[in-house]
């Protein structure tokens, strides 16, 4: 799999020709395909949005409840490839991480200076690489997961465009390795609606046979202290790095999608 950043992808992009005499605004209505890359850019398809709605995602024995809702949109190749434009890709969404940075470090002493609110930790998802399209199965989607609080410095991930977490995530069941057990997603509910669009809501994806990569690039960063790893102490709180068959990803999502030409007439 070739892994680039979304925003190396949308920079491509952008910087390709438009056809001449083309708007490359989606039509009236169908402004949610605005990820979409116009047709005239590359050979697309099929336009798609899918939310994120709920779920989780288990690394080691650290879990991240997806309480706020998140985007990947773009578009389809007759070839089945994803491509995204400018406003595509993986759209960035908080979720906030039981236990703090105190629980994921083990630095309890971190409290004496800090109140547990200024430690509250954050993950956001974020591409890590080029996902498949999401109208068939299994669904590829490398990722990595940042993690968001100051004293973990700007660039503490779990995962990494050189070693991502690699989702293959189904509706049907899983065949994990041990110890994980098989987990059932849903295809959920197809509908058309009048303006062409077809709609697939209350579905599930599921994946509980990847493997999680360690923690890097989190670095103590307190006034007064010398910036120093926290990799290692991450890693042992997390029980990561972690096998196949010791984390799962259970991701609720609905799904829009649209032919192109009826989004770029």
């Amino acid at each position: 799999m070739l892994f680039a950043t979304m925003a190396t992808l949308a920079a491509l992009m952008a910087t390709l020709p438009s056809t001449a005499g083309a708007t490359t605004t989606p039509a009236p209505g169908y402004e949610q395909f605005a990820g979409c890359p116009h047709p005239g850019l590359m050979t697309i398809e099929t336009c798609f949005r899918t939310s994120f709605t709920g779920g989780s995602l288990q690394m080691g024995n650290k879990e991240i409840p997806i309480e706020t809702p998140f985007t990947l949109s773009g578009g389809v190749t007759p070839t089945g490839k994803y491509g995204a434009g400018p406003k595509g890709g993986l759209q960035p969404a908080k979720q906030r991480v039981p236990g703090g940075v105190v629980g994921l470090t083990g630095l309890t002493w971190l409290l004496e200076f800090f109140s547990s609110e200024a430690l509250t930790l954050y993950a956001v998802i974020e591409l890590a690489g080029i996902p498949s399209e999401p109208l068939s199965e299994p669904v590829s989607l490398p990722v990595k997961v940042h993690l968001i609080n100051s004293v973990l410095g700007n660039n503490c991930y779990v995962g990494s465009n050189a070693e991502p977490i690699e989702l293959e995530l189904i509706t049907g069941t899983t065949k994990p390795p041990s110890p994980n057990s098989p987990i059932t997603g849903s295809a959920g509910s197809t509908s058309l609606t009048g303006n062409g669009v077809t709609d697939v809501t209350g579905g599930t994806y599921v994946d509980n046979s990847f493997f999680a990569p360690g923690a890097n690039g989190c670095v103590l960063t307190l006034f007064g202290y010398p910036p120093s790893s926290l990799d290692e102490e991450i890693d042992a709180m997390s029980d990561l790095p972690s096998e196949a068959g010791s984390n799962s990803a259970i991701l609720n999502f609905d799904t829009e999608s649209v032919s192109a030409a009826t989004v770029y007439p």
